[in-house]
């Protein structure tokens, strides 16, 4: 999606901040790059709203306030508007919870997210969903992951927040701490607890649950990379044994790895596509079929010298 003139100029914003205005510019940051996993931009209007809190002039509950009131003013929007509107909404709430220190590894914290994030823009903001979904994905061609069944979604927060409570992450090398955070995030992700706003939900759920671990997770890679980290999630919980596909939480791990170790993996969405390999081999095979013919042509092409 291309952007908007006013948004790179945002970014180029972001990188001058002073040192002290930091924190706040990473927290609108993810907070504005995470909407783009809906394909939702927030309008020109959030973006200079930002600008004024980052830089002191009004608070996060002014920018709140600011925004509500903008959208209460319209008689009258277009569909557009109502995407803006919802994107603007979620991230200066998104912003808000990611500059609070409070948390807690338990199910009603993520339902408070959701509800915290979504309210009266989803129907059922902060409610467990009581019906099953699927969802077309671009990297399966179309097909869903299955996500968990509306019946068993309280059982299984439980579960999984109860395991990840017990997990003793003590002795641990770095290496294992990103392979089980891998785990427990696609894991949460894949319940899929809510009708909408999972992934916008976990993500803002993920960076508060590794702060609280002290991880200092500041730097936006989720703002820049929100659609790979959506991807990597539904790679880390596909397989097709009848076609091969198995579940590659390689992705996802190469997301946290970039994120809490600094490295510098590609993060390229068309890697997490499931026919890539097939696409990547056969690119290989006819560069090779080339290679081939063409030294073919200069032996023969030598033979005929040498006569």
């Amino acid at each position: 999606m291309r952007k908007k003139p006013s948004e790179q100029d945002f970014e180029e914003y972001i990188r001058q901040v002073e040192p002290a205005k930091r924190e706040k510019s990473y927290a609108w940051s993810t907070a504005i790059g995470l909407q783009q996993v809906d394909g939702l931009t927030p309008s020109d209007y959030l973006l200079e709203v930002a600008k004024k809190n980052i830089e002191g002039k009004i608070s996060l509950n002014m920018a709140q306030a600011l925004i509500d009131s903008y959208y209460d003013s319209k008689t009258e929007r277009t569909d557009d508007q109502d995407e803006s509107e919802e994107a603007d909404k979620v991230s200066v709430r998104t912003a808000q919870v990611l500059c609070e220190n409070a948390f807690r590894l338990s199910p009603s914290f993520l339902i408070a997210i959701h509800k915290r994030l979504f309210d009266r823009i989803l129907k059922h903001a902060g409610e467990i969903r009581k019906y099953n979904i699927s969802k077309k994905e671009w990297v399966l061609n179309g097909v869903s992951v299955m996500y968990g069944a509306s019946y068993e979604l309280r059982m299984a927060l439980d579960y999984d927040f109860e395991r990840e409570r017990e997990f003793n992450y003590s002795n641990l090398s770095m290496d294992e701490i990103v392979r089980h955070l891998t785990f427990f995030v696609s894991s949460l992700w894949q319940i899929h607890a809510f009708g909408e706003g999972n992934t916008r939900t976990t993500a803002v759920f993920t960076i508060k649950y590794l702060r609280s671990m002290g991880f200092k997770v500041g730097n936006d890679i989720f703002a820049k990379n929100s659609w790979y980290f959506r991807n990597a999630l539904v790679r880390a919980n596909y397989k097709n044994v009848r076609k091969g596909i198995q579940q590659e939480p390689e992705h996802l791990e190469k997301f946290f790895r970039n994120l809490l170790m600094g490295e510098h993996n590609e993060l390229k969405n068309r890697y997490l596509h499931v026919d890539y390999k097939n696409v990547k081999d056969n690119a290989v095979i006819e560069k090779t079929k080339k290679a081939e013919a063409a030294k073919k042509v200069q032996t023969k092409s030598h033979s005929k010298m040498s006569q």
